[in-house]
């Protein structure tokens, strides 16, 4: 092990014997007591050495091995230590490759704080490059959530949407102004390439068969994200395919659900329960969808979409790196001017073909809300 004190985590004094790890009481910890000598040693803590050295290095501050290793075991349970050199191979292989981990460095930062377990990050950081999704819609918001998802280091990104882009496709992180005119799948495709930390990976035989692990569900049609059409998905839930839903109608922006079928409520549970509660939105629905109220300019404030891609970005990220988002089996809308985010969950619904009633996958757990204190001598 080469312990390296997480250099995300800022360190303050608190007194002459207590050291605070981190600002936010999301990952503050303190380390008390803490004299002189251990205070010295914290310094030496910075991934180059292995203990061995420590131990040598730890003697001249007259701390003994089994005081070493009980400091480290402490500083490592509290999730404020890394190994640079842990992760497994395919973290090996991202280290050797220094243009995308510089590029990269922030999101492995962010990640040993979420996943505190020493070589932990870099081992999911790395396994993202394995990763396929497909991104269905290159719109102001589903092509920003396609290069937000690329640039975090997600190796296979495909872009499905049709006709050519319009000027009003163009917004900062999506589509450039000199896609105006191409196929936006193409041009959502070279938005995919740039982005991708050193070059996207080579993509061998069967690459396009590889098994999605997501699907974000961005179109342009605000009512196919509002009011999805449970027979679009029909093909995800019988290949136990998790799709994300995402979009902006109107004025309001909406992420979710994210559906794991067979476990979480899915577009066919949304319709089923918004028609118990309304018996008269299967008539407005048809209506809305008919060639005759299809608006020429629909509403797609910049702002809220790229709120939207963003959001939708990370709950993609958080569901691919093995955790569960808000979104899971739930629906976070945020309309102007306000933008207040809040959540609706979407029950699985009995008479739905997606069989997830009586599952609970989407059940999240809070966890502490201050910081924790660990003794360390």
């Amino acid at each position: 092990m080469h312990p390296m004190l997480k250099p995300a985590l800022r360190r303050a004094w608190r007194d002459r014997q207590t050291v605070q790890f981190g600002i936010t009481p999301a990952q503050a910890v303190v380390v008390s007591p803490v004299d002189p000598a251990t205070g010295h040693f914290l310094e030496m803590l910075d991934g180059t050495q292995g203990l061995p050295f420590l131990y040598e290095r730890a003697r001249a501050l007259d701390l003994p091995p089994g005081q070493v290793d009980e400091l480290v075991a402490r500083l490592t349970a509290a999730g404020v230590v890394d190994d640079p050199t842990a992760g497994g191979p395919a973290a090996d292989a991202l280290r050797n490759r220094s243009d995308a981990l510089e590029r990269l460095r922030p999101d492995l930062a962010s990640l040993s704080l979420i996943h505190p377990e020493p070589g932990d990050a870099a081992r999911r950081l790395a396994g993202r490059r394995a990763i396929r999704v497909q991104v269905r819609g290159a719109g102001r918001v589903g092509a920003t959530i396609a290069a937000v998802l690329s640039g975090s280091g997600v190796g296979r990104v495909d872009v499905l949407d049709g006709g050519v882009a319009q000027p009003g496709d163009v917004a900062p992180g999506g589509l450039p102004e000199r896609a105006v005119g191409e196929r936006r799948a193409t041009a959502a495709g070279q938005l995919v390439r740039r982005t991708a930390p050193g070059g996207p990976p080579r993509q061998g035989r069967g690459a396009e068969r590889a098994p999605l692990s997501l699907i974000v569900v961005a179109p342009r049609e605000a009512l196919d994200v509002y009011a999805p059409n449970a027979a679009d998905a029909e093909d995800w839930i019988g290949a136990g395919t998790p799709h994300l839903y995402a979009g902006v109608v109107e004025t309001t922006g909406v992420v979710g659900p994210l559906v794991l079928p067979g476990g979480t409520g899915c577009a066919g549970c949304l319709s089923l329960g918004r028609t118990e509660r309304d018996p008269d939105w299967p008539r407005l629905l048809a209506q809305w969808r008919s060639g005759r109220q299809r608006t020429a300019v629909p509403a797609c404030d910049l702002a809220l979409a790229t709120a939207v891609a963003g959001l939708a970005a990370g709950h993609a990220l958080a569901f691919l790196d093995g955790d569960l988002p808000a979104s899971t089996g739930s629906r976070w809308e945020a309309s102007l001017p306000r933008l207040d985010w809040r959540s609706t969950p979407i029950e699985a619904h009995r008479d739905c073909f997606c069989g997830a009633v009586g599952n609970t996958q989407g059940e999240q757990v809070s966890g502490p809300a201050g910081p924790h204190d660990t003794m360390a001598r």
